[in-house]
């Protein structure tokens, strides 16, 4: 109330020089040394209330609220900073590479120089995450980062002691040439972010500035503290996007030491690593060499891993994982069977509908083949029931619309697009369909028929004909992989029950990889991760912009608005309160829009490794990190 009077008097006796001599001439003496203390505190509180505040340099930033950890932490808390630095580890992967360039569409890129499951090895960035955290960033690269409340402009400040691996420092123009590059020539999710930025400033050789075109995209400064820097002097920015061999120059821990194109590349430590003592990187990076050792099929790297010549698998067969290791060395412990759990959502796992395609642009029709995965039968015949059912984008989090009904705040966030979520969504009452089991459950089967006929569609001669150009209902099926086969194929008889013809056909990695780019498919599995603080990557799956964009990952071609102003959003969402409000309306939209049908997901992470190969004790939020692991020497 106070400091509303003194912007009264400011604004009713502009004459007067200052509020001390407006007080001197109409207050009584009295009353001047009780009040000029508070009216002066007051008056600085009303001068500076429309103005922006003053952005601090920090170590450390959070997309919502403030970081976790104090300034001054000696290591993330997930680590064991005694961890031993020693020894090797083995990876297996299945499919082949042909490029050492992970920043690009062409070619396929070889694992762990950039990379979420296995480190980034060779490449870094500004900053980088606390796994502990939804998301909080801490300085990598960067010792501070500096950005106003409204995040129209970013400052980052780089160490003194970063190094590329042949020892050249690491610039301010390393960091502008970089983001221009990426933007420019490098994969589509790089060119949707950094555009965004208007200007470029290096301040000297170790401050950046990078000016935004507005302050909406509230995660742009923490995606730029994401991205890898690369080294100017080293790269040819007219061959960049090319696949090429090349030996990569990095910041990172490793150097690339051999590579054996399409079957293996070793990567070894480098001894003059500028960061081993940087808090964010203490109780990382402890294995001498990974070696990364790629199959054509998963039997292969099955058998590699018995033999000991593979250290460690992520499984994710339930069969392999129910039946399949009881070999000598599971039962002497010298291998190892483990669950991690995470707090993560579980993310969409499912057949997805190319709506590119006419027969699956009507959504009556992908609501009806929704209805008809049996997902009871499929896991109890093919995964000795070990799956649990996908509902939504986000599950098993806050995040999540499933049994929610749509709050007031959603319903006005929603209100402009009146046809994108179904009333049953709307009221949280929405679920996949549920089966018997037996796989004769004749329930969802009519539900689907009554669909199809409502959309044009009618069972004749056992075959579903289109009625109005007699045209069957079929299209082909593109898998990667035996499993993806083996479940296709068990979709596809029960789409054969009302007359549905599907092909499935399974191709090699790299054909694979490039008709998903080209968007050359009819159905395909595809798979949406998803985090505790989905943004900008959101907007490369589902925006309008990004569905005839190649090689985005906007699988189903979608197109609607509704899911453009969700993202808008979140991104602009300055609390959690509105974050969670934005997520859970853009999940409602993505359910209601049928994209794909819903399948499965794991309970846990399953992992199995050779004794010799130590986890932490910890697992952080966000779930198991490889890059914290070590080696026992003393296990033979």
């Amino acid at each position: 109330m106070v400091n509303a009077f003194v912007c009264k008097m400011r604004r009713s006796h502009p004459g007067q020089t200052s509020l001390a001599a407006w007080m001197r001439t109409r207050l009584c003496a009295p009353l001047l040394a009780s009040l000029l203390a508070v009216f002066t505190v007051t008056a600085m509180v009303c001068g500076l209330a429309s103005a922006p505040a003053r952005a601090k340099p920090a170590p450390n930033i959070a997309m919502h609220g403030e970081p976790a950890l104090p300034a001054g932490f000696r290591h993330l808390p997930h680590v064991n900073p005694d961890a031993p630095k020693r020894g090797s580890i083995t990876y297996g992967v299945q499919g082949t590479f042909d490029s050492l360039n992970p920043f690009i569409i062409k070619g396929v890129a070889a694992r762990g120089l950039w990379d979420y499951q296995f480190g980034n090895n060779v490449y870094e960035s500004l900053l980088v995450r606390n796994r502990d955290e939804p998301f909080s960033l801490y300085g990598l690269l960067a010792e501070s980062i500096e950005t106003p409340p409204e995040r129209n402009w970013v400052e980052f400040r780089l160490r003194k002691e970063v190094k590329f691996s042949d020892g050249t420092p690491v610039t301010a123009e390393d960091v502008i040439f970089s983001l221009a590059l990426l933007r420019n020539s490098g994969r589509p999710h790089y060119h949707t972010w950094f555009k965004k930025i208007v200007r470029m400033e290096s301040r000297d050789a170790r401050i950046v500035r990078l000016i935004f075109e507005d302050g909406k995209d509230r995660e742009l400064p923490l995606l730029i503290g994401l991205a890898p820097i690369l080294p100017e002097h080293a790269i040819d920015p007219t061959d960049f996007e090319k696949s090429s061999l090349d030996i990569p120059i990095g910041s990172g821990p490793y150097t690339v030491d051999k590579v054996d194109l399409g079957s293996t590349i070793v990567l070894k430590r480098n001894p003059h690593y500028w960061g081993a003592h940087v808090p964010v990187k203490v109780g990382h990076d402890n294995f001498d060499q990974i070696r990364i050792e790629y199959f054509r099929d998963r039997n292969s790297l099955f058998e590699a891993f018995k033999k000991g010549l593979i250290d460690l698998i992520v499984e994710s067969d339930p069969k392999r994982w129910a039946q399949g290791y009881d070999f000598p060395a599971v039962k002497d412990g010298d291998v190892i069977k483990q669950e991690f759990h995470n707090d993560l959502p579980a993310g969409m796992t499912g057949f997805v509908f190319n709506t590119r395609r006419p027969i699956f642009s009507d959504i009556r029709v992908r609501h009806a083949l929704v209805q008809l995965f049996d997902f009871e039968l499929v896991n109890k015949n093919l995964y000795f029931g070990l799956y649990e059912r996908t509902e939504g984008y986000f599950d098993g989090s806050d995040l999540s619309s499933i049994r929610r009904p749509a709050s007031d705040a959603e319903k006005t966030l929603l209100a402009p697009f009146p046809n994108a979520v179904t009333p049953a969504v709307m009221k949280g009452d929405w679920h996949p369909p549920r089966t018997d089991g037996t796989g004769t459950d004749r329930a969802p089967l009519a539900r689907a028929v009554a669909m199809l006929r409502e959309a044009g569609w009618e069972i004749k001669n056992g075959k579903m004909i289109n009625k109005a150009t007699g045209e069957p209902f079929a299209f082909e099926t593109l898998t990667r992989s035996s499993d993806e086969e083996r479940l296709a194929l068990a979709y596809a008889r029960t789409l054969k029950r009302v007359g549905i013809e599907v092909t499935v056909r399974t191709v090699d990695s790299a054909q694979y990889e490039r008709r998903r780019i080209a968007f050359d498919y009819d159905m395909t599995v595809a798979t949406w991760t998803a985090s505790l603080s989905p943004g900008n990557e959101q907007t490369l799956r589902w925006s309008q912009a990004s569905a005839d964009e190649e090689g985005s990952f906007n699988f189903a071609g979608a197109r609607e608005p509704a899911l453009d102003a969700m993202i808008t959003a979140m991104l602009k969402a300055r609390s959690r309160e509105d974050f969670v409000t934005a997520v859970r309306a853009f999940d409602r939209v993505l359910i209601s829009g049928a994209y794909a049908v819903p399948l499965f997901h794991l309970p846990a992470d399953w992992i199995v490794r050779w004794r010799r190969i130590v986890p932490t004790e910890t697992t952080p939020l966000t779930g198991y990190r490889l890059d914290t692991w070590w080696y026992d020497d003393s296990v033979q």
